[in-house]
């Protein structure tokens, strides 16, 4: 009669300690926090460059200047305390997101003759106040009050895309340290110590 042969605890502690050292290399290698951030910052990036279109396709269909009040004006959602890029103006938070005119963009998409090109506006995956480390929203600025100049900015967190990533730094902007899009990718974003993006990050 054949005996049925079991583990010894030595052979389960190699096994176990093989394991530990596997999943410890799977996570240093794969790094999910870097996923995450890696994954919000390509949703800026698709964020930015979808509002991008559509901002273009309502200048090629309306006559309307993109001003919002005042020279080198910036906008964003007022669900963000404080934040500042030239003479920044917030947004209730009620109607920051609509695509009428009242948003933190204020241009009527509803008015275009197909209609709005999109559902809503957007917003930054993850939204922190201005002074929280760093501050994460987008802004929206115009370049000139009297033309159809604009740029869109977004801070990015992943270290591919982040301070020094591809995205930030060859985006053709004034920043190097934050993502922009638009048409007048030589406005400055910031005059002075008021900063669009404030926290020890930037």
């Amino acid at each position: 009669m054949k005996t049925k042969k079991g583990f010894t605890l030595l052979e389960l502690l190699i096994v176990i300690g093989i394991l530990a050292i596997l999943s410890t290399t799977i996570i240093i290698v794969i790094n999910p926090a870097q996923l995450l951030k890696r994954a919000r910052d390509s949703q800026r990036i698709s964020d930015l460059n979808t509002m991008k279109t559509a901002i273009a396709y309502y200048i090629t269909e309306e006559t309307g200047t993109l001003s919002i009040g005042s020279l080198f004006s910036a906008q964003t959602y007022a669900d963000i305390a404080g934040a500042k890029c030239h003479a920044t103006a917030t947004v209730a938070p009620a109607v920051a997101f609509t695509t009428g005119g009242s948003g933190w963009i204020p241009i009527n998409f509803d008015g275009l003759s197909g209609g709005s090109p999109i559902g809503s506006l957007p917003h930054d995956p993850k939204i922190t106040a201005l002074d929280a480390d760093p501050g994460r929203y987008y802004v929206y600025m115009v370049g000139h009050a009297t033309n159809y100049t604009f740029k869109l900015v977004a801070n990015m967190e992943s270290t591919m895309y982040g301070s020094g990533g591809t995205a930030e730094t060859d985006d053709g902007g004034t920043d190097a340290t934050l993502y922009e899009v638009g048409t007048s990718m030589t406005t400055a974003i910031a005059t002075g110590t008021a900063t669009c993006y404030a926290g020890t990050g930037e």
